[in-house]
């Protein structure tokens, strides 16, 4: 074999290896058997059922019936909705995928002693990467890349209507979702790159996580911050011409008008942005690129790697007794160790503080509406304030609850074996105690602050009391049959229906807007806010007792392994090492 066919198959094997590690494979239960396809597929078809939820709005839609300003109107405002989504996703899977674009220790350690060059492997990650971003736009954009510049193209004028100006449509749309996610996923790579080659490792690995964080922070706040574009007088208007020319989601809607021949002079400079932006975001990431290919991996190498965790703790709770307090601690430790689970964690809060600004923005847009201006927000307990607070309440526990799931060393399982640790009500109180300290005492702590210091102090007393019964039952719910330690188990993919988030997130939010409803009627008098209490008293002791007594009688024991429940029961018997009676044997 000549010395380029042996590059090309060292590339594809690496390239395909690199696609699937998306995922981190040691975290995977061993009977998964190291495949982490199940998982994706599942982030597949939670952006592919996207991709359709955003196509229903085609259903109802007639031109016809539409003025050609509301036409016009309908146009922008879906145009800039498809953009920002787009570039949301992609921001999100750019922070998620932060460890894999560069190579780490493990690529070091086992591919320097090989005969493969550096080149290969980083071509292999470039390669990797770029398909794993374009496999995101083409499922997020599957439906409305096909149904939305259709409408485009019949609302706009008679012209634009014919073959020509459709196949423009089409081919204007897929390539600004492709540009505007280039974008993203460029300036994320730039931004760590440079990280790479300014700082040491050790310290870069410390500022890593702050700066994942930040950049998720930063691209949910832009999304359910940022104005939509009613129409072209937001474009237009004067006051926001410097914004509109500081952020990127209107660049990439200028840029899409600008290729289906909009020569309006507002859109002139938002394109004109949107070509620097890429291209400056572009050669930013292969610089980056470029230099760390000679200097990385000779970093990894020499250079020890070290978490982004503190390094003391002066001081941590106690739990109860020796083992709840070492269960507790071991638990805080972890999460201030492992700045993966943090950011998986803030991926939670962000998509809760995402809600909650919505919330905020949806109650003044119907204030305006129905012209009530006298009122001040912050000094009447009003929906959106009761809702924030027990949208980040229920959010921050079930973010956890899924934190504690995933492995932080699985290896490390045989500590808590050999030390013949109990499942049992001790373990479950430590648990209980680190999910309430962790999420629903911060949330409860700041919700307090703002009830007690700007809302009348009965119902935020009252309201406050509310959110700790309410603390305590999503705590109880969210624990409910989890026989783990947090960060021993591993991980087995494909068990949770995550295509369905969509679903759930719209009926938790139903659920939300009807409950505060109900309290504010509740409010209003004192035998409601009497029998409300009682009402969520008694449903948050008879979680509580439920709980302990299905934790008493539970002797399954703990888990370390997550296993697939086999649709036929074997005997487990062995002969020579073989498994006697196993399909592999069958003739």
């Amino acid at each position: 074999m000549s010395g380029a066919e042996n590059a090309t198959r060292q590339f594809r094997v690496l390239r395909r290896q690199f696609l699937f590690r998306v995922v981190e494979l040691e975290a995977l239960s061993s009977s998964a058997l190291g495949d982490s396809t199940r998982l994706l597929g599942r982030f597949a078809a939670l952006l592919v059922f996207l991709s359709l939820s955003f196509t229903l709005g085609l259903l109802g839609l007639n031109g016809a019936d539409l003025t050609p300003r509301g036409r016009l109107s309908l146009t922008l405002y879906t145009e800039h909705f498809l953009v920002a989504t787009t570039m949301l996703i992609v921001g999100i899977f750019a922070v998620l995928s932060w460890d894999s674009v560069f190579p780490d220790r493990r690529d070091v350690l086992v591919l320097a002693p090989l005969p493969v060059r550096a080149q290969t492997i980083f071509l292999a990650k470039v390669a990797a990467t770029s398909a794993a971003l374009a496999l995101v736009v083409v499922l997020l954009n599957c439906a409305t890349g096909l149904g939305w510049p259709f409408a485009f193209a019949m609302l706009a004028p008679t012209s634009h209507f014919l073959p020509l100006g459709l196949a423009r449509w089409f081919a204007a749309y897929w390539f600004t979702m492709f540009a505007a996610a280039l974008f993203v996923y460029c300036s994320v790579l730039a931004v760590q790159g440079l990280g790479i080659q300014l700082l040491p490792r050790r310290i870069f690995l410390r500022v890593s996580g702050v700066l994942q964080i930040a950049a998720f922070g930063l691209f949910v706040c832009t999304y359910f911050l940022e104005p939509a574009v009613d129409g072209m007088q937001t474009l237009t208007a004067h006051e926001n011409h410097r914004f509109l020319l500081c952020v990127p989601t209107y660049w990439f809607l200028g840029l899409l008008d600008q290729l289906n021949g909009s020569t309006h002079a507002a859109l002139v400079p938002l394109a004109r942005r949107a070509w620097i932006g890429l291209a400056v975001a572009t050669l930013a990431a292969g610089a980056a690129y470029a230099m760390s290919r000679t200097r990385t991996m000779r970093q990894i190498a020499e250079e020890p790697d070290i978490t982004s965790g503190p390094r003391d703790w002066p001081w941590l709770p106690r739990f109860g007794s020796q083992v709840q307090t070492a269960v507790g601690q071991f638990t805080l430790r972890s999460l201030g160790r492992s700045r993966q689970h943090r950011l998986i964690w803030a991926f939670y809060l962000g998509t809760g503080l995402g809600c909650t600004v919505f919330l905020f923005r949806t109650w003044e847009a119907e204030r305006r509406l129905s012209g009530i201006v006298a009122n001040n927000l912050w000094q009447e307990t009003n929906a959106p304030l009761l809702a924030a607070s027990i949208v980040m309440m229920v959010v921050a526990a079930v973010g956890l609850r899924v934190v504690f799931a995933f492995p932080l060393e699985p290896r490390a399982n045989w500590i808590f074996l050999v030390a013949g640790v109990d499942a049992g009500a001790p373990i479950s109180s430590a648990r209980r105690r680190t999910l309430l300290l962790l999420a629903a005492a911060p949330v409860w702590a700041m919700s307090a602050v703002m009830f007690l210091r700007l809302s009348p102090w009965r119902q935020a007393a009252v309201h406050l009391l509310v959110l700790a019964l309410l603390g305590s039952i999503v705590a109880d719910l969210t624990l409910y049959g989890f026989r783990k330690i947090p960060f021993t188990c591993s991980y087995l993919p494909g068990k949770s229906p995550v295509h369905l988030i969509f679903l759930v997130a719209v009926g938790f939010m139903w659920f939300v807007a009807q409950s505060v409803e109900w309290e504010q009627r509740a409010l209003r008098g004192a035998r409601g806010t009497i029998a409300m209490l009682v009402l969520l008293g008694t449903i948050a002791a008879g979680i509580r007792w439920r709980s302990v007594v299905r934790e008493r009688s539970d002797e399954r024991g703990l888990q370390f392994e997550e296993e697939v429940e086999p649709a036929v029961l074997e005997l487990g018997l062995f002969r020579d090492g073989a498994v006697v009676g196993s399909s592999r044997d069958m003739p």
